[in-house]
């Protein structure tokens, strides 16, 4: 069983005045498309998510009323969209991306092709590269942080739900300083090597916490922090990395990161977060707010940081491990 996550926009074009569309939809088990003219379905095509099969177009045929063929080449013009080129017995009659033709993407060409299923993706994965187990976020030195960033998180959920915004606000800068203090008594590693950029942004919140003793002022503060947090980790990008970007890396399961790379793709990261708090703050109810930036926002950040990745792996083909710590 299968469903679909995604619609690509149909394509429609006219030959011999009989009207053609090409739909395509994004499903759990591959790319299926579909061609019909003047409304009825004609011909359909399927490929798989993975195998040597994923890579090729799709062709479409249809015949028109005197017998001639219309066939679409059928398939993707990038990451996050599709494209055709139709003929009329051999000769192009249209094309949706003039000059162009439709092609899996290079850059996943080959990965797409080297298994057959996810399955066999993550075995391979576990043979090939790093245990998931002691690596990334996982790994031994940053299970603790990463705990301790959940757990806040959740803490500045539960209190502005039992009492207000701004309460949960400088709760959550008294445990940001206290956590900050633990680590450096006990030396104990619960900021995740970002020490010293933690107190930096935790005094920023603290003013504006003060200062902007309103809820709808507190629900922007994401916004301007993270603009601040962003500006940082830009310019840090700009130096090459060498302590936001460096002090990140090591939360990532890879060895091959441009640091300076990771830097200004996670600063890209933070003006779109910004931008969407902004919109969230503006649009919505505190409640949804609140439910958005604790949890919603999570999973967004999730997805363009595996963009931002690609971006900084693109920039060296190794890296000492010494870029991963610290």
């Amino acid at each position: 069983m299968s469903f679909t996550w995604w619609r690509y926009p149909t394509r429609r074009f006219i030959v011999d005045g009989l009207s053609f569309a090409v739909s395509s939809r994004a499903r759990t088990d591959g790319l299926h498309s579909m061609l019909t003219m003047q409304g009825v379905e004609r011909a359909s095509d399927q490929t798989p998510l993975l195998g040597t099969e994923s890579v090729r177009n799709h062709r479409l045929v249809a015949k028109l009323p005197d017998g001639r063929a219309v066939e679409v080449d059928f398939g993707y013009m990038g990451m996050w969209t599709t494209g055709l080129v139709a003929y009329l017995d051999g000769v192009v009659v249209y094309e949706s991306h003039k000059g162009r033709n439709p092609a899996y993407p290079e850059d996943y060409r080959e990965q797409a092709i080297k298994h057959s299923s996810f399955g066999e993706g993550a075995t391979a994965a576990r043979v090939d590269g790093p245990n998931p187990m002691e690596s990334g976020i996982m790994a031994k030195e940053n299970r603790l942080p990463f705990a301790v960033d959940v757990i806040t998180g959740l803490l500045f959920y539960a209190i502005a739900k039992l009492t207000d915004l701004q309460t949960a606000a400088l709760v959550g800068i008294v445990v940001g300083f206290g956590l900050v203090a633990f680590q450096r008594i006990t030396k104990i590693d619960v900021t995740g090597g970002l020490a010293l950029f933690g107190i930096v942004m935790l005094c920023i919140s603290a003013g504006l916490a003060l200062w902007l003793a309103d809820d709808e002022w507190i629900k922007l503060r994401g916004t301007i922090t993270g603009i601040i947090a962003a500006s940082f980790f830009l310019l840090d990008g700009l130096r090459g990395g060498p302590y936001i970007g460096k002090g990140l890396a090591r939360y990532m399961p890879y060895s091959d990161i441009d640091t300076g790379r990771f830097a200004i793709g996670m600063g890209s990261v933070g003006l779109v977060m910004a931008a969407l708090n902004y919109a969230a703050a503006k649009l919505l109810t505190t409640d949804s707010w609140l439910f958005y930036t604790t949890f919603v926002d999570t999973f967004i950040v999730i997805g363009l940081v595996f963009f931002v990745l690609r971006f900084a792996r693109r920039g060296t083909s190794t890296a000492s491990a010494e870029n991963l710590r610290p």
